[in-house]
């Protein structure tokens, strides 16, 4: 296992059931579809791991969209802390988040609670198809939380925001990761935003490639080498991770983490909104 402070980064089935047995999580529940934006909770009230509360991507962990923004703003810091202490969740409370995509939501949870200055938070490996291929037991219940008071100040997790990224183009010491599949990123799909393509000089690091075919992680060492293979000799200041809207480049900077990477920012707005400004240059290929 890979630690996050005192807490594993990364747990698998077996593990959280200890915990769960033993009361000393609480367990979160990312599932999410951009195109069916009500599917993921509609599969959790029909099953969810025992405990489990839900984490609605669109409702709970970003802002609405506004002019200029992208699809995924960051939550109002204030309105997060109402919401995590809503869920029973602390700085004393470890938390588990899951979905059913290799995390590829559950660690939007991650960095955001990371950025609120809570350590105590991992994912579960391979997620929902990893629990329920090994049979532990699941509830439709809907769970009973006793409130906490979640205290965290915002700014713990580095951010790159768009006017710092426009004005920094030309310069070779600024590495841009894009986690999307590699057909968006070369502009040859494009099934959600209006425009397709990459932004100049940004290389791509899919966030499935951190996953096997099973929808684990792969070993620190693989992580690292492809991790290595693209950054070189830059600093985590000088590496920033983008996606769509900010969701799935959280993957790549978890994957970071477990390989032992920290500190690279996140582009919350990322291609969405970036784009909002034709201005802006785009680049396919």
């Amino acid at each position: 296992m890979t630690t996050s402070g005192e807490f594993p980064a990364l747990i698998s089935p077996n593990e959280l059931a200890n915990l769960v047995r033993s009361g000393e999580i609480v367990v979160m529940d990312c599932r999410f579809n951009l195109t069916k934006p009500e599917a993921g909770e509609a599969a959790f009230q029909l099953a969810h791991i025992s405990g489990a509360a839900y984490a609605h991507l669109d409702r709970d962990l970003a802002s609405p969209r506004g002019p200029g923004s992208g699809r995924h703003p960051l939550p109002d810091p204030a309105g997060l802390s109402r919401i995590f202490s809503s869920w029973g969740i602390d700085r004393s409370v470890r938390v588990v988040a899951y979905d059913d995509a290799g995390g590829a939501v559950a660690a939007r949870l991650w960095w955001l609670l990371r950025w609120m200055g809570h350590s105590q938070v991992a994912l579960l490996d391979g997620g929902w198809n990893a629990w329920a291929e090994t049979g532990m037991p699941v509830s439709a219940a809907t769970p009973d939380f006793r409130p906490r008071e979640f205290q965290g100040r915002a700014g713990q997790m580095p951010v790159m925001e768009t006017d710092e990224i426009a004005s920094r183009l030309t310069d070779d010491h600024l590495l841009i990761i894009d986690a999307r599949a590699s057909a968006r990123y070369l502009g040859q799909v494009e099934p959600i935003d209006p425009v397709a393509g990459h932004i100049p000089g940004a290389v791509n690091l899919p966030y499935q490639d951190n996953l096997t075919e099973s929808g684990r992680f792969r070993g620190r060492t693989i992580l690292r080498q492809n991790i290595d293979a693209i950054i070189g000799q830059r600093t985590a200041s000088d590496t920033v991770v983008m996606c769509g809207s900010g969701v799935t480049a959280c993957h790549n900077l978890f994957s970071m983490e477990l390989a032992g990477f920290s500190g690279a920012c996140l582009y919350p707005g990322s291609w969405s909104e970036w784009i909002a400004d034709p201005r802006r240059p785009v680049s396919q290929g």
